[in-house]
């Protein structure tokens, strides 16, 4: 395989830049990821041309995964045009040729940092999310020894503890990105620092979630069908993000996660789709 996908290339890299030994050992990790949805796998971090904690942890991922005949498309914080995403699709594409796209139904490969697609994702559809601190009890314990332990003792009292402590300061939870779930009743995880708005999507979805961190060396997943649920007492339910009375200025749409944007030359303030991909396509649609 590693030999035909080097004939697919018109430059001195190996297809998808990795060695195959390398995207080997992180095929390795994510098997073993989403066998255990939710856990943190961890693994042997490689080095690329972009410094850690610029999402190498989910670029390991899309080129230990990505094939010749996959369809490739980034987002970051829900744009296709932003500077992380046109970056990242043009060192794929250098290193594998592949097919890229904007439209979400047409990619089988999206990488994404900050957003989850508004369109629903399908089964065949693997979304890889690039993640700084995989740890969700980082906040209230910094050493991975410990934390390790909680998880083994399913001891996630500080993180209770946390919200209770929110509510009775501000009479509600203050968490709005990174908000913390539990995956099959077994482990908290850390979403990334997508908004609370997108944690529903999580919940019994069709597709594969992949989770990197590169420079935390961890990987974990969340399989197709797998509960979360965001963390919540009983008598103060989950509640993401409200957009009450606000709409898209370009689709008119007011049941997405919505930008607040601010024209400094008309001193206007208006709101817009955060995914552009679906935006556009709304509009398409219309005309």
């Amino acid at each position: 395989m590693g030999i035909e996908h080097r004939k697919l290339t018109n430059n001195h890299y190996n297809f998808a830049f990795l060695d195959e030994g390398s995207k080997r050992e992180i095929r390795r990790a994510t098997l073993k990821a989403v066998a255990i949805p939710g856990y943190q796998v961890p693994f042997g971090s490689r080095e690329l041309p972009i410094g850690r904690g610029w999402g190498t942890g989910g670029i390991q991922l899309t080129l230990s995964l990505i094939g010749p005949e996959d369809t490739l498309k980034v987002i970051d914080q829900g744009s296709d045009e932003s500077v992380n995403a046109v970056s990242i699709k043009k060192f794929v594409g250098l290193c594998t040729q592949v097919k890229t796209t904007t439209r979400t139904h047409e990619a089988t490969l999206i990488q994404t940092r900050h957003r989850i697609p508004e369109i629903p994702l399908t089964q065949g559809q693997i979304l890889v999310l690039q993640v700084p601190i995989p740890e969700p009890l980082r906040i209230v314990e910094a050493r991975e020894e410990i934390t390790k332990q909680m998880h083994a003792e399913k001891d996630y009292a500080p993180i209770w503890l946390q919200l209770y402590e929110s509510l009775v300061k501000y009479n509600k939870v203050t968490i709005a990105s990174e908000y913390p779930c539990m995956v099959e009743g077994r482990y908290v995880m850390n979403p990334s620092p997508i908004p609370k708005f997108d944690n529903p999507k999580l919940h019994k979805s069709s597709c594969l979630y992949l989770f990197g961190a590169g420079r935390e060396k961890k990987i974990y997943a969340i399989p197709p069908h797998t509960e979360v649920i965001s963390l919540a007492f009983d008598d103060v339910p989950f509640e993401i993000e409200s957009f009450a009375g606000q709409q898209c200025r370009l689709c008119g749409s007011g049941n997405t996660y919505l930008d607040e944007v601010f024209d400094a030359q008309t001193g206007e303030r208006f709101h817009q789709c955060s995914d552009t991909s679906y935006c556009k396509e709304v509009v398409d649609h219309a005309q």
